[in-house]
């Protein structure tokens, strides 16, 4: 899988990964923050952004992924910032090779499985996908109704863009993500890792909780949580400066 990644920054390495429905660009924030600090590759999953389009999503496969972009680039061992579903990915890297990870910072995920809730989003977009309208207010006005945050929305809709032969469609592969959304949801598992682990979590999600502990500490037995208060599931968009500290602050070993 031939990823679209970017590198900016100098440093140690840092492999910023994106969550679902999202790219690169969306970690924009975190990386003007870090980039005298870190040397950064911002990658585009599977499926997402600027990168190839494959029928399966499993986080096994995404961090096989990864590694095979750190090899591009001719890095050994990183650190890693995972959002989400990219924070899944980091976990299941860390799990499957923890010789390639340094530190590790997983933003507002656990790594359980979760219950369906982008369902009606799921819906909403096959809606567009259908209608196929030629401007992203025509796809705004079909999708709203399935979305009940505007930020939300904005974001979604960033993915409704006119491609090379001038039809508008989803940039990502929705029916992949759809069809194998249960891949998505999953949790991740393997052998108990000692990588240093910093979950970060958002003061008004749900995403991390106390039922979450053990299972964290199974996992990555060195792990240490702590929160972004006054920010929900996109922490790293609401206070990209505060959490830029932190993440740096744990990435060096100050924290």
């Amino acid at each position: 899988m031939d990823l679209f990644y970017r590198t900016r920054g100098d440093g140690p390495p840092l492999v910023m990964l994106h969550g679902l429905f999202g790219s690169a660009d969306n970690l924009g924030g975190l990386a003007r923050a870090m980039e005298n600090d870190f040397r950064m590759v911002m990658v585009d999953h599977r499926n997402h952004g600027r990168s190839p389009h494959a029928p399966t999503n499993s986080y096994g496969e995404m961090a096989e992924d990864i590694f095979d972009v750190m090899d591009r680039e001719g890095i050994d061992k990183a650190h890693v910032f995972g959002h989400s579903m990219g924070g899944k990915v980091a976990m299941q890297m860390a799990l499957l090779a923890p010789e390639r990870i340094d530190r590790m910072v997983v933003g507002d995920i656990s790594p359980v499985a979760y219950s369906r809730h982008h369902d009606a989003i799921l819906k909403g977009m096959a809606k567009v996908a259908k209608a196929a309208p030629q401007d992203r207010a025509g796809a705004e006005t079909i999708l709203a109704p399935y979305v009940r945050e505007a930020d939300v929305l904005s974001f979604l809709l960033t993915n409704w863009r006119r491609a090379s032969d001038g039809i508008w469609r989803w940039r990502l592969n929705f029916d992949a993500i759809r069809d194998d959304y249960d891949s998505i949801v999953a949790g991740v598992d393997g052998d108990p890792v000692d990588t240093p682990v910093l979950f970060l979590r958002g003061g008004e999600s749900d995403y991390v909780t106390a039922e979450h502990r053990d299972t964290i500490l199974r996992l990555f037995p060195k792990a240490t949580v702590r929160t972004v208060e006054g920010t929900g599931h996109w922490l790293h968009a609401e206070k990209p400066e505060l959490a830029a500290r932190v993440i740096t602050r744990f990435l060096q070993d100050e924290l």
